[in-house]
């Protein structure tokens, strides 16, 4: 079978695609998508980690002396 990808605007409209959905007995699974700006963020955070551009924390009772 196909995939359909609907991206509704509103939570009514959500509910609506789902209705319809239901009442034809189609299966469907829903999946929240991030921004590409924050998926390019997390992926610079990973590679700062990776690259050892970190701050470690070893007490934790001091900090905030830690990291300024």
């Amino acid at each position: 079978m196909e995939t359909l990808i609907v991206q509704p605007k509103t939570k009514k409209q959500l509910l609506a695609v789902e209705a319809v959905l239901k009442a034809l007995n189609v299966t469907f699974k829903k999946e929240k998508s991030y921004s590409p700006a924050f998926i390019d963020e997390i992926a610079k955070g990973e590679e700062d980690i990776k690259n050892g551009r970190l701050t470690r924390i070893t007490d934790v009772q001091n900090i905030w002396e830690s990291i300024l």
